[in-house]
């Protein structure tokens, strides 16, 4: 039986992520050490293990993915089912700025959980349809990644739970009709 893989890569770092600001939907380029993390991917991943590199359309996930793809030479898609979570008022805000502002966590106009994970589950399914029995590379966000490490794990790891780190590595495979973790945040090659 063929076996469907996705490798998720967490984007470089950005500045933001640096000065521990909430990005978001707001479209932040990588910094230096973002692109040296992306060149690190590059230079660890094998391109005789993937079939096809798929990216968020904002500019720290595209560009980890154009770097990471001048070693695999794989076909890039971008697809919007993985942009980052929208966090409305709080975006761009560090998280002592974040508690201040909303001491409740609900921060005005972000997209809510639901529709959030619903639009990346989506994204997933229609992975898994269009390229059964792929070995997927896909470049995306923190809560993206970890939306998805928390529907397979039922919420064992992910949102909440598990902190990505920048240009981390995790392996998800679909096998008998449902998805399973193989490993997450892994950062050995970063080193």
């Amino acid at each position: 039986m063929a076996i469907s893989s996705i490798c998720f890569i967490r984007h470089g770092q950005t500045d933001w992520n640096k000065q521990g600001r909430l990005q978001g939907k707001t479209d932040i380029p990588l910094n230096d050490t973002g692109r040296k993390q992306a060149e690190a991917c590059g230079k660890f991943l094998n391109a005789a293990d993937y079939d096809v590199l798929i990216c968020s359309p904002l500019q720290r996930a595209k560009e980890t993915a154009q770097i990471i793809n001048l070693h695999l030479i794989l076909p890039l898609i971008e697809m919007d089912d993985f942009k980052e979570r929208s966090f409305g008022d709080a975006e761009g805000m560090t998280m002592e700025e974040r508690q201040r502002a909303y001491p409740n966590g609900s921060f005005p106009s972000q997209e809510k959980r639901e529709e959030f994970n619903q639009r990346v589950m989506t994204g997933l399914e229609k992975i898994n349809k269009k390229f059964p029995n792929k070995r997927i590379l896909l470049v995306a966000h923190g809560a993206v990644i970890n939306a998805i490490l928390a529907e397979i794990s039922n919420g064992e790891i992910g949102s909440g739970k598990t902190i990505l780190m920048n240009g981390c590595i995790s392996n998800i495979r679909f096998k008998e009709k449902t998805w399973e973790i193989q490993n997450y945040n892994q950062v050995r090659h970063l080193n």
